[in-house]
């Protein structure tokens, strides 16, 4: 899948427009369509997470297996596209997914923003959210001391 558009968008479209075709391949990223990552990120690709720091694109892919192995559902609905200068720009978005040890199997949502860097493929891509309403709230006994802890600091 390539990103260019040979049409006369200005920069700031292009910018965008990039953004949104992002979003929409990423979106549909699910357990049996792995390949894809390549189409979007170079091999030398650097992602990031508060919980993670990977090099590379079968890194990257490896992650993934064993992200979508472990959850019972999983998607993204992206809705800001927010661009910095030429190769650079922010997603905002809401993450969804259930996990059958956590939160009793119920559905668990995150908001985040993922800042990109790319020039015909992301290069850097880092991701901010919240770790432990992704992943520590929602397990038992841990889960009950960081929801009185966040109750205390408000």
């Amino acid at each position: 899948m390539k990103f260019e558009r040979a049409d006369a968008l200005n920069p700031e479209q292009l910018q965008r427009e990039f953004l949104q075709r992002f979003a929409t391949a990423f979106a549909s990223l699910n357990a049996d369509n792995l390949e894809r990552l390549g189409e979007l990120y170079t091999e030398d690709v650097r992602f990031q997470d508060p919980l993670h720091e990977i090099h590379g694109l079968p890194a990257l892919q490896e992650y993934f297996r064993e992200l979508y192995a472990n959850v019972a559902e999983l998607h993204f609905q992206f809705y800001g596209f927010d661009q910095l200068y030429p190769g650079a720009g922010y997603l905002r978005w809401k993450m969804t997914y259930r996990h059958p040890r956590l939160k009793g199997g119920q559905l668990i949502e995150v908001q985040g923003c993922s800042h990109l860097l790319w020039r015909d493929k992301v290069y850097a891509h880092r991701d901010y959210f919240d770790a432990g309403a992704l992943l520590y709230e929602h397990l038992p006994l841990l889960g009950r001391v960081i929801r009185w802890l966040k109750g205390r600091l408000v």
